[in-house]
């Protein structure tokens, strides 16, 4: 229901709201300190080139598609229905990097890092998403977030562990 009232609200005023809820998060984050478990998605083409986004919130940074877990979902699950709500996008394949146990503002983070091939043109909602697009792995945009450098570390150790047989 939740949802149906955010997509009737016009795309200005619904970018200020998650504005505000990402504040207020963060502060009961940071007081509360539940545990946080998320999927993040590596998603690269056909050419190789890795697709990210930035939100109309935080940072003004890049980062990979990705969220929380719902209660009583797969991290696999969670992590296509972020992908689809973040981009439009589709996971042809979906593989587990690694599961990175972290915090975010002081509250314990258990992430679930995937790897996904995705033949879909990314098609950001101009709300959460204002943009999102496929870049070459050689040349990442600026601000990277911090974490997304760290997490596409872990992927491509994984990929030359993968590439050597071990």
């Amino acid at each position: 229901m939740l949802h149906l009232i955010e997509r009737s609200l016009p795309a200005p005023i619904h970018r200020l709201a998650l504005r505000v809820a990402h504040q207020i998060r963060l502060h009961y984050w940071r007081i509360f300190k539940p545990q946080l478990n998320a999927a993040w998605v590596i998603g690269s083409d056909m050419d190789g080139r890795l697709l990210l986004v930035r939100t109309s919130y935080g940072r003004n940074r890049w980062h990979l598609p990705g969220g929380g877990i719902q209660r009583g979902e797969a991290p696999d699950e969670a992590a296509r229905r972020e992908l689809l709500e973040e981009t439009g996008c589709t996971a042809r394949s979906l593989e587990l990097v690694k599961v990175i146990d972290g915090t975010v503002v002081g509250a314990p983070s258990h992430d679930h890092l995937f790897s996904a091939v995705i033949d879909d043109n990314p098609v950001p909602d101009n709300r959460e998403i204002i943009e999102a697009r496929f870049f070459p792995s050689h040349s990442l945009p600026e601000p990277l977030s911090g974490k997304t450098r760290h997490r596409l570390d872990i992927w491509r150790s994984q990929m030359r562990r993968d590439a050597n047989g071990s």
